[in-house]
């Protein structure tokens, strides 16, 4: 049990790349942890954010990954917001804390739907530039909890932890897919009761994406085709939405692929960020495109022969 949190990559992660802790609101309670890796240089790094169990470190083997080819990768974790305009107004805080102007976005279910809401809530003054939607939704209705959104705040921790792991995997899955499961239980363990409330809130709260706000924005969806938490409808709604999307999918991975079919996800993750590259909204070091580009191509040609 908890193989991922004794391996040697999550240990050498924790005592390489530090945890930051920033305030941005008048209110000292509200703090975002991020990691922040990679080099400073680049001015539009990719942002990830995590589903309503995680923390910041649950993509520590896309930080790992990504850095070692060059780009610059920033894993945050929220504070507490109770509303989707108080997060953004947040994050948006945030990003010019940070002197980023624009920024690419990966979010895992929740992360994807609030990376949604912010692209829609800065479209007259864009601040992102892409987007990866990982497992993720466009409108709240589709867990059927809009009315109990309202009564998050009162549960005690346990029952909301109760309400999380609802969602995760029950069936036999693969031992890889087993500890990455024990990784989300430990992490989601970590959070706090207002933590656990104000995410449940917002991913419940009835809300939806307005598509025509962000449809200049380039888009790659990411799902499986195993067990996840998402309905087909779910993501069949995902793929009308943006249908001019690229699609990668993953034959496995349940819930949480970042952690479980890591190398296929961060393959996919720089085949969407190669269109930007020689741009100045490259998340890369322009002095390491060539040899990233050879690990793209090597990577391509290792999952077509997978699927063949």
């Amino acid at each position: 049990m908890g193989e991922i949190k004794v391996s040697p990559d999550y240990n050498w992660f924790r005592s390489t790349v530090p945890l930051k802790k920033i305030i941005v609101d008048d209110d000292d309670s509200k703090i975002w942890s991020l990691y922040d890796a990679g080099p400073r240089s680049i001015r539009c790094p990719l942002i990830f954010l995590p589903p309503v169990s995680g923390t910041a470190d649950v993509f520590f083997r896309q930080i790992l990954a990504l850095t070692g080819w060059g780009y610059r990768v920033i894993a945050l974790q929220y504070p507490v917001y109770w509303d989707h305009l108080e997060f953004c107004d947040g994050f948006r805080k945030l990003l010019d804390h940070l002197q980023l102007d624009k920024v690419h976005l990966f979010g895992a279910s929740l992360g994807g739907f609030l990376a949604q809401k912010f692209a829609e809530y800065t479209h007259k003054s864009p601040r992102v530039h892409s987007l990866i939607l990982c497992n993720s939704f466009s409108d709240t209705s589709i867990f059927n909890q809009t009315w109990t959104a309202n009564s998050f705040w009162l549960m005690p921790a346990f029952m909301l932890k109760k309400i999380v792991l609802g969602n995760f995997s029950s069936g036999p899955v693969d031992p890889v897919m087993a500890d990455a499961i024990d990784f989300m239980v430990d992490r989601l363990e970590s959070l706090g009761q207002s933590e656990l409330a104000s995410r449940l809130t917002l991913n419940c709260q009835n809300s939806y994406v307005e598509p025509h706000k962000i449809r200049d924005i380039p888009v790659t969806i990411m799902d499986v085709f195993d067990q996840s938490a998402l309905s087909t409808e779910a993501k069949e709604e995902m793929y009308k939405l943006y249908p001019n999307a690229r699609r990668a999918h993953l034959k496995t991975g349940g819930n949480f692929p970042y952690l479980c079919r890591s190398a296929e996800v961060n393959l996919y993750v720089q085949i969407h960020l190669l269109q930007f590259h020689g741009t100045k909204y490259a998340a890369i070091d322009p002095s390491m495109v060539s040899a990233e580009e050879l690990e793209v191509q090597k990577g391509n040609l290792t999952v077509s022969q997978e699927e063949q």
